[in-house]
């Protein structure tokens, strides 16, 4: 029987609100994306040779910052950045070996080539493979899933819907600058990008951090201009969203006069100026709220048949957005969910909804229908891996 409790959700219109995006390119974001881009590809590999997906979890990166001496007009990398990947990974199945290091290193260099267009792989950056075979308690807990996957984690997933005004547009803005095409529509700005929005009130301010990248600009006055290109892009995406009196900071702690800019080879900060780790940037909905439900899990890199950290804040999100879409009279949703280490991974151990409905609804009126949509995605689970493996489902 499901373990589910359906409560009130006092919606209060809070005075102040934070909200916060790591760009593509900056140091968190790329670790992230590599763990997952090892994750995803472990999954391929296990499944074309062996039919399945074999126990893994390398959701632990870090990336240690190199040197470099950026110069209007073009400078240097004089110390490349350094990845470390590690994790648990299966790499003998009977006599069969699955180069886990070479998996690790081709995928990652393939990620940081078709995601940095400045930054050169051969020359710029050394990835270390460092994953080795799991426990055999947790290999052995993977493997009894001929029907249902069991929980290899004790642990808990959040979600909420809807995204709030400010939400929408603080992930539209890092969106937008790394959506362009980045090699001919300003080529200047680099991908390691950070949005901070934060509401007093109606009042809205976005502070937009943006490594712009050297060869592209020739003197101080360049910079400048792109800048304020970048400035005029983020008021426009604002006033979309609904926020006319937006004020817009770029770049904040530039000394203009000085030539003291946020200036870099690569288009990150992680040449010179910031280290990064997998799990301390994004959450599965692509933003960091401090105002709302999180999880201080690392999704990122997890494996997508038996790791709540993964599976549960997924489908926590999705469980909160489809009853606010799908039940009439609810205009928002929080869910939590747990697990316990050993139970199916469709049968948590809570199953939390809070709803806020119209005045004229009581809780008890949507019950049902609340029900219905958490058991309808809880049976969906299984369809959730081929998401995870094909990359069509965002984790950070």
């Amino acid at each position: 029987m499901l373990a589910l409790t359906i409560s009130d959700l006092i919606a209060a219109d809070d005075p102040v609100e934070v909200v916060e995006r790591k760009g593509l390119g900056h140091p968190d974001t790329i670790c992230d994306a590599l763990a997952e881009t090892l994750s995803r590809n472990l999954c391929r590999i296990y499944q074309q040779r062996f039919g399945r997906i074999l126990h893994h979890n390398v959701d632990k990166a870090l990336l240690c910052a190199g040197r470099s001496t950026p110069a209007f007009g073009g400078g240097s990398v004089d110390a490349p950045i350094d990845i470390y990947l590690a994790g648990r990974a299966t790499s003998l199945l009977g006599d069969e070996v699955i180069p886990i290091e070479d998996i690790a290193i081709e995928g990652s260099r393939s990620w940081l080539q078709a995601n940095l267009h400045a930054l050169d792989v051969d020359r710029h950056v050394r990835i270390h493979a460092l994953v080795q075979p799991g426990s055999q308690d947790l290999r052995d807990l993977f493997s009894r899933n001929d029907r249902t996957p069991l929980a290899n984690d004790t642990s808990f997933g959040t979600g909420y819907a809807p995204a709030s005004a400010l939400e929408r547009l603080v992930l539209a803005v890092e969106r937008h600058i790394n959506g362009r095409d980045r090699s001919d529509d300003h080529p200047a700005w680099g991908e390691d990008v950070k949005v901070m929005g934060v509401r007093h009130g109606r009042a809205v301010h976005l502070t937009v951090a943006c490594a712009m990248i050297d060869r592209y600009v020739s003197h101080v006055n360049d910079y400048l201009a792109e800048k304020s290109a970048l400035r005029e892009l983020v008021q426009e995406l604002a006033q979309r969203h609904g926020f006319h009196e937006c004020e817009v900071g770029i770049n904040t702690a530039d000394a203009d006069h000085s030539g003291m800019v946020f200036l870099t080879v690569t288009g990150t900060s992680a040449e010179a100026g910031d280290d990064g780790q997998v799990g301390r940037g994004n959450r599965v909905n692509g933003l960091i709220t401090p105002c709302r439900p999180m999880s201080l899990e690392a999704a990122a890199g997890k494996n997508p048949v038996t790791h709540i950290g993964k599976i549960y804040n997924v489908v926590a999100q999705r469980i909160a957005e489809a009853i606010v879409r799908r039940v009439p009279g609810i205009d928002a949703a929080n869910c939590l969910m747990v697990s316990r280490i050993g139970d199916p991974v469709n049968r948590p151990s809570v199953l939390h909804l809070k709803v806020a409905t119209h005045k004229e609804l009581a809780v008890s009126d949507v019950r049902q229908q609340v029900a219905s949509v958490a058991e309808d995605h809880l049976n969906r689970l299984p369809g959730l891996i081929d998401e995870f493996v094909d990359g069509t489902m965002a984790v950070f």
